[in-house]
């Protein structure tokens, strides 16, 4: 069993994606730290979560650490959390019918190709104005490949 975090913004364009083996406060805390590291977000004025318990003492924590940015609120409603839903959908459709993942690392790959193309397929390389180099970077973070 494995755990897909994702963050999506409020216009559904995908900002990271993490995949963990457990579902604790240091695979939110990991994930957090990640989507708040992502070059092309800009600070969010709102995270919206699900009824996750580990939520907020990753939240805490990463405040205290002073990683995440002062005034943002957070919003742990169940049903608020659609747009993130509705993206993961895609997600399910591809590996479903593969009878899930087996391992952990072919599970890491599969998704980020799957990710990968999903951006590709939303235009938000294209909608961010990026030289043909950057969006090749960008393919290499996505997969991995760049240090």
């Amino acid at each position: 069993w494995m755990y897909l975090y994702r963050a999506v913004d409020s216009e559904g364009n995908t900002i990271d994606f993490y995949l963990s083996k457990t579902r604790d406060y240091k695979a939110a805390k990991c994930f957090f730290k990640k989507a708040l590291r992502s070059l092309h977000v800009s600070k969010p004025r709102v995270i919206t979560v699900d009824k996750n318990p580990a939520y907020p003492i990753a939240i805490g924590e990463l405040k205290n650490e002073k990683k995440m940015p002062v005034g943002i609120q957070i919003r742990q409603v169940k049903y608020l959390n659609n747009i993130v839903e509705q993206d993961h959908r895609f997600i399910k459709k591809r590996v479903r019918p593969m009878l899930g993942l087996k391992s952990f690392h072919t599970a890491t790959s599969i998704i980020s190709g799957i990710e990968a193309m999903h951006i590709i397929k939303k235009r938000q390389l294209a909608s961010r104005n990026q030289a043909v180099q950057n969006q090749v970077k960008i393919i290499h973070q996505l997969f991995g490949l760049a240090a």
